[in-house]
């Protein structure tokens, strides 16, 4: 080959290129590709349980189109050129191997956590608390809480239709589909229906007005609740071993979950694509595993006991 060097194999970058950076990133200008930006979008491709190959191979091809870009002065610095990313996914798979210790323990420390960080915000904002408790509840994505509108709820029934969700963007917040581009019906229980209720009384009967939303009626945003409530300060404070805005919904899939809800029921109120997600989220409880066994040898013990016979016919004269 007279020394010529092979271009290594292109199918998992066109492949990355096509599935991940085109649908994730395509709809932007080039010079709308920030730092931040990238940042998210690897983010997003580690929580939707990608392979750390895959993840590499996707920040490899975005790397070398960004870099294409500098070279044509469309911009001077490559964003895609990520750090840190390996610690990132290291800490996403061991969030996914066991989400339920990252979940509170029970109703009354989510809501003195609620409270703790409504009293540590500036103007003690009542909506700041609603949200962290209805995110929670609801096993909602964060961004989903802001996304809500009055009339994606059904106070009839009790049930939120989770259609959209508010995430950062360039130039501000944007509102978009579900992570699993479908709508999903999520149960309000009726803890927090008082609640609910007052935010939409307050929101009025326009069905487009968002349920929840900053003390000046703007949009919020993970970053926004965290500056607000000065939310790291505060879960050191308290004791709080890791509780994350994304915890909240690792605690109410954990008590769905725990209050027996049928996985694949489940799985459908948190719009998981993969069912071994919904999965890690069921309680590892060893005397339910014995005792499942111990139905099924009762079963099959019934299966094998002969059937009585029919008694002799007595024949009389």
């Amino acid at each position: 080959m007279g020394g010529r060097r092979e271009s290594p194999n292109p199918g998992p970058y066109l492949s990355g290129w096509r599935m991940r950076v085109v649908p994730a990133l395509g709809h932007l200008a080039v010079r709308m590709i920030t730092n931040g930006v990238v940042d998210r979008t690897v983010q997003n491709w580690i929580a939707d349980e990608h392979s750390r190959s895959t993840v590499k191979n996707t920040i490899a091809v975005l790397v070398r189109v960004m870099e294409q870009a500098v070279r044509d002065g469309i911009i001077k610095v490559n964003p895609a050129r990520v750090a840190g990313w390996q610690k990132l996914y290291k800490q996403a798979e061991d969030e996914l191997l066991d989400p339920r210790a990252l979940a509170l323990p029970d109703r009354e420390t989510l809501i003195a956590l609620a409270d703790a960080l409504l009293a540590a915000s500036h103007d003690q904002y009542r909506g700041w608390g609603d949200v962290v408790v209805f995110a929670a509840c609801t096993a909602a994505r964060i961004g989903e809480v802001p996304g809500c509108r009055v009339g994606d709820i059904d106070t009839n029934q009790w049930i939120w239709t989770v259609r959209r969700q508010t995430t950062p963007a360039p130039g501000g917040l944007t509102d978009k589909g579900t992570k699993g581009k479908r709508a999903r019906k999520v149960p309000i229980v009726e803890e927090i229906r008082a609640l609910v209720a007052r935010r939409v009384l307050s929101a009025g009967p326009n069905p487009d007005a968002r349920l929840f939303t900053g003390p000046r009626g703007g949009r919020i945003s993970t970053a926004v609740l965290r500056d607000a409530t000065h939310w790291d300060d505060v879960v050191t404070k308290h004791g709080y071993e890791h509780p994350r805005r994304h915890d909240l919904r690792h605690t109410g899939l954990t008590w769905f979950a725990d209050a027996g809800v049928q996985v694949h029921v489940l799985r459908k109120i948190t719009g998981h694509g993969s069912l071994t997600t919904t999965q890690r989220y069921l309680h590892p409880d060893v005397h339910k595993i014995t005792a499942a066994g111990a139905a099924l040898s009762a079963h099959l013990s019934v299966l094998r006991a002969p059937r009585s016979l029919p008694s002799p016919i007595v024949v009389t004269h």
